[in-house]
């Protein structure tokens, strides 16, 4: 069985956005080692409701220290520059359903598609819920024709649906916030992932799993987990990278 890594994710989150720039970061590291990536639009308001949970910027508490963790994650994933835009935050159900359409028409622009809607949001101040600014982001990567097409498939009651299906099976696989991250490795086993801080090296793995990285940033447990599994011991000689990341050697450590 292949080993694969299901990411559910909202163009609203700015998490989001550094999660999807690391999995393609990492792509070929990954696929070299027989791991499929999925990533999976949802609607994360939906998901707040679904879980119970609330937005950081709806509690003092989380409030006040996320801007210690956006400045942190900006740094570490190489995004200095992306800030809150002053409408945040938008109901992202419009791009959300365009690419669910996106996902299923134009399969090979549907990654360039989703980073470009998180640029313009996030590093140009772009309200991508407006109509016309999702179409001038979409025209970017599709012809006039297929951006029409688009927007006429994102206000479609299947695209709607496919939105819905997929936030639910997101709550179903336990989400209460996005990225959220649903890895199987190789034997079968799954376990679920929240946040991008699950790519910062870390003491908090998970129960008797662990591992080390040297020379290159392939710094996520979830990554890790896929490529090694959790319950065995791994020979880090096993575990492949591209010649263009320098030969970087990943080493991991599984113990009962």
């Amino acid at each position: 069985m292949s080993s694969k890594i299901t990411c559910y994710l909202d163009c609203v989150s700015p998490y989001s956005y550094f999660a999807l720039l690391y999995l393609e970061r990492n792509r070929g590291v990954l696929e070299s080692n027989h791991v499929d990536i999925d990533i999976v639009p949802v609607f994360l308001g939906g998901i707040n409701v679904g879980s119970g949970n609330k937005p950081p910027w709806t509690l003092p508490a989380k409030s006040h220290y996320s801007k210690y963790d956006s400045a942190r994650a900006k740094r570490y994933f190489g995004v200095p520059g992306i800030q809150t835009p002053s409408f945040f935050p938008i109901l992202s159900l419009l791009p959300q359903r365009a690419l669910c359409y996106v996902k299923e028409a134009h399969p090979q622009q549907f990654i360039a598609i989703f980073l470009d809607i998180f640029r313009a949001m996030w590093g140009n101040g772009e309200d991508v819920s407006k109509p016309e600014i999702l179409i001038e982001v979409l025209q970017q990567r599709l012809k006039k024709d297929a951006v029409q097409e688009v927007m006429e498939k994102a206000n479609s009651a299947p695209h709607k649906q496919q939105l819905n299906d997929n936030t639910k099976e997101a709550l179903d696989r336990g989400a209460f916030g996005c990225p959220w991250f649903f890895v199987r490795n190789s034997k079968g086993e799954e376990e679920p992932f929240f946040g991008s801080d699950r790519y910062v090296p870390s003491p908090l793995s998970p129960p008797s799993f662990y591992h080390t990285i040297q020379s290159c940033h392939f710094s996520c447990i979830p990554f890790s987990a896929a490529a090694g599994g959790w319950f065995e011991r791994v020979d880090p000689r096993s575990v492949r990278h591209p010649a263009r990341n320098g030969g970087c050697r990943l080493r991991m450590r599984c113990e009962l």
